[in-house]
């Protein structure tokens, strides 16, 4: 097991110790970590999408609103 130590503030120090106070701290904070690297990976992979969409619109061919209401209605066929 690694040991890693954090500055906090004292009333979140606080508030984490009150409310898990029965609970295996080192578990919780484990936890925690691991939630917060994988928002980060979600993150990261949303942030690849977004800007492969933005790409690939950029050089698709533009259309009327017209030909996309065209579209549309014909898609609902």
């Amino acid at each position: 097991m690694a040991t890693v130590n954090f500055s906090v503030p004292e009333e979140v120090k606080n508030a984490f110790n009150a409310t898990f106070a029965k609970v295996n701290k080192s578990a919780i904070i484990a936890e925690l970590m691991m939630q917060a690297v994988e928002n980060e990976k979600r993150r990261k992979k949303r942030s690849r999408a977004i800007e492969k969409i933005l790409k690939l619109r950029a050089i698709s061919p533009a259309i009327t609103e017209e030909e996309f209401r065209a579209a549309r209605e014909e898609g609902r066929k």
